[in-house]
C-alpha cells in the first residue's frame, strides 16, 4: 500500500463501464471506511494518467471496440504494468479479464489482439455465448471456508479463456461456463485476478471484496457481519441452483 489513503481507482469507464462494473469500486471504498481506512476513489479515462499512488485498480465489462481502444491506451500509458510491478491490485472483469492476457479474439472472425500480458491467459470466440446466473467454488488460495467460497454473479460473454501454466484459477465452475471447457473460472497471477461474473460481483460477494481489501493493505481485516446481508446471500444462492 502505498503512502496516503487507500487509493481505488476505476479504469475507463466508458469503454470498459457497460454493465454496471463501477459499483465494485463504490463497495471496495465503503468496505474499507467502515473498518476506519481512509480511503479515496479515483477515475480515470483515456488519456487521464494512471495514477502511480492507486492501490486498487478495476475494469470491467466492454465490447469488442472498446476492449482494442483500452489496451491501446493502457499500453501507451503504461501505468497498470507499473503498478503490478509495484505491487497494486488489479480486478479485471470479464472484457477487462480478457485483456489482461496475452491475446483475445474480436469480431465473428475472432481475429487476435495482443492483451496486456499480465495474465496468463488467452481468449478466444467459444462454441456458444456464455449468458445467465452463475455460482463458482472459489478455490484460489485466500479463499474462504462455508457459503463464502460460493461465488454468485451473471456472465455475458463470447470469449473463452484458457490459463497458462503462470496463472491459477479463481475458481471452480457449478453452474454456468466460466473460462472453456475445464471447469474453472477466471485467474489469479500475483496480485492481478480475472473473472467473468457482472452482478457487480463484489456486492454480491462481499468476502470477495475483503480479499481485494487485504491484498492492498498487506493484513487480513477485522470482519463485518450484516445478518440482512447473510440472509439476501443466502436467497441468492438458493435461487442460482434453482
Amino acid at each position: 500500500m502505498t503512502e496516503g489513503p487507500l487509493e481505488i481507482v476505476n479504469v475507463y469507464q466508458s469503454l470498459l463501464g457497460i454493465y454496471g462494473d463501477q459499483g465494485n469500486a463504490k463497495v471496495l471504498l465503503k468496505r474499507a471506511q467502515w473498518r476506519g481506512i481512509d480511503a479515496k476513489l479515483t477515475s480515470v479515462e483515456p488519456g487521464d494518467p494512471l495514477p502511480e499512488t492507486g492501490d486498487i485498480f478495476l475494469l470491467g465489462g466492454g465490447e469488442d471496440g472498446a476492449q482494442t481502444s483500452a489496451v491501446r491506451a493502457l499500453q501507451a500509458d503504461g501505468g497498470l504494468h507499473r503498478a503490478v510491478d509495484r505491487g497494486s491490485v488489479v480486478f479485471a472483469v470479464c472484457a477487462g479479464y480478457q485483456i489482461m492476457g496475452h491475446s483475445f479474439g474480436v469480431g465473428a472472425d475472432d481475429e487476435p489482439r495482443q492483451g496486456l500480458g499480465l495474465l496468463d491467459v488467452t481468449t478466444t470466440r467459444g462454441a456458444k455465448r456464455a449468458v445467465g446466473e452463475v455460482l463458482h467454488r472459489w478455490t484460489a488460495p485466500g479463499a474462504p471456508t462455508g457459503d463464502d467460497a460460493w461465488l454468485t454473479g451473471f456472465e455475458n460473454h463470447g470469449g473463452y479463456t484458457r490459463l497458462g501454466p503462470d496463472a491459477t484459477p479463481l475458481a471452480r465452475r457449478e453452474i454456468g461456463i466460466g473460462n472453456a471447457d475445464d471447469g474453472t473460472e477466471g485467474a489469479v497471477q500475483g496480485t492481478v485476478i480475472g473473472t467473468y461474473p457482472h452482478g457487480p460481483i463484489l456486492p454480491r460477494n462481499p468476502a470477495l471484496a475483503d480479499w481485494l481489501l487485504e491484498l492492498a493493505v498487506g493484513h487480513e481485516l477485522d470482519p463485518l457481519t450484516s445478518a440482512e446481508h447473510q440472509e439476501l446471500r443466502r436467497h441468492r444462492l438458493a435461487a442460482v441452483r434453482g
